[in-house]
């Protein structure tokens, strides 16, 4: 008896062609750089709410603390007329730092005025305070003499004893903020000081305080 015998098909192996494997890698480019995206536009997004939340800068703030006479001499002679006049004032200033990061400040200084006009001058040294920290400095503001009496309203302040004169501080510094960004500090003080020439010393005074980003 005859077996019938079928004809054997062979196994054929379908290879990939190119097109194919292009079209893979593309998509697997495309996945790799949008992931790469994303992880960018999270680490910006958070950066952007740190630095207006936790590390948005904020205004230093410069106080006066006091203000003395350290040295007071003064006398007029009317015949002739002359007018001697030495005077020293102490300042203790108090500059706070409220922000996260530390603020640097160039030098600068404190200047005294008589009616407008600079009479006195005392340089500020650069320094730095480290976030939310305060920095005290004690200056001394002396009096140009020269300058003073040229202005004829101080001899009749000196024969009523009492001298009116007024200072300015202006500190200007910089804070970096997650080490992106640079941000422009500025603190302003002023005070208007009454001087009593007979008890040598400041019998009242008036401060204010501006600071501008």
């Amino acid at each position: 008896m005859e077996v019938e015998k079928k004809d054997e098909i062979p196994l054929t192996t379908v290879v990939p062609n190119a097109d194919y494997h292009r079209k893979r890698r593309r998509r697997r480019w495309i996945i790799c750089l949008s992931l790469i995206a994303i992880i960018i536009l999270l680490v910006a997004l958070i950066i952007i709410i740190l630095a207006f939340t936790v590390f948005k800068a904020k205004k230093p703030i410069t106080t006066v603390n006091s203000v003395a006479v350290k040295d007071l001499d003064a006398s007029v002679t009317l015949i002739p007329l002359r007018v001697s006049l030495n005077v020293s004032l102490g300042l203790n200033i108090t500059i706070k730092n409220p922000n996260k990061v530390r603020v640097k400040f160039r030098n600068s200084s404190a200047i005294l005025y008589y009616k407008g006009d600079v009479v006195g001058d005392v340089p500020i040294p650069s320094g730095e305070i480290g976030s939310d920290g305060s920095k005290q400095l004690n200056l001394t503001l002396t009096v140009f003499a020269d300058r003073l009496l040229t202005n004829t309203n101080v001899y009749g302040e000196i024969l009523g004893g009492n001298l009116t004169v007024s200072t300015y501080t202006r500190i200007t510094g910089k804070a970096r903020v997650l080490n992106l960004f640079n941000i422009r500090i500025v603190s302003i003080s002023s005070c208007d000081l009454d001087i009593s020439i007979s008890d040598r010393r400041v019998s009242n005074q008036t401060c204010r305080n501006s600071n501008k980003i």
